[in-house]
């Protein structure tokens, strides 16, 4: 499963709960594009619109070498393939506890583009401050061990 892209700021801004996979619907020239390297999660969120998830913001550039594709909006929302109880699940989740879904990961599995999303709750500027402050700490320790 070699991964595509990856959402760096996701684990920094957000505390991960629950992570999900889902399909992506696109179109050919989309895929030609994503496994080429060319998508950028920055700024994307799931979003769930009559009973259905959708990748919003996520930037798909036009394949290169595709013809002319009238219309083309990279940023366009794509929908997601979850089974229903799942979303039903997630639907519950984000208007009972307000949490948000963020994409995490794009990757393929055999010949399928995936999406690896996570239910996730946002931090607060003291809980990234924490965290900082952990990361330093190890960082200091592990110079230490190395002199």
């Amino acid at each position: 499963m070699p991964t595509i892209a990856i959402n760096r700021r996701a684990t920094f801004d957000y505390s991960i709960l629950e992570k999900y996979e889902a399909g992506l619907v696109l179109l050919g020239a989309e895929v030609k594009s994503i496994k080429s390297g060319r998508i950028s999660l920055k700024e994307s969120f799931v979003t769930i619109k009559g009973g259905e998830l959708y990748l919003t913001n996520a930037n798909i550039p036009k394949y290169s070498f595709a013809g002319n594709l009238k219309s083309y909006e990279p940023t366009r929302p794509r929908k997601l393939l979850v089974k229903k109880s799942e979303i039903k699940r997630l639907l519950g989740k984000t208007h009972a506890q307000g949490l948000t879904l963020i994409p995490l990961r794009v990757y393929t599995k055999r010949r399928l583009v995936k999406l690896e999303f996570a239910l996730a709750k946002g931090k607060k500027s003291f809980d990234k401050r924490s965290d900082i402050a952990k990361r330093e700490a190890g960082r200091k320790i592990e110079r230490a061990l190395k002199k």
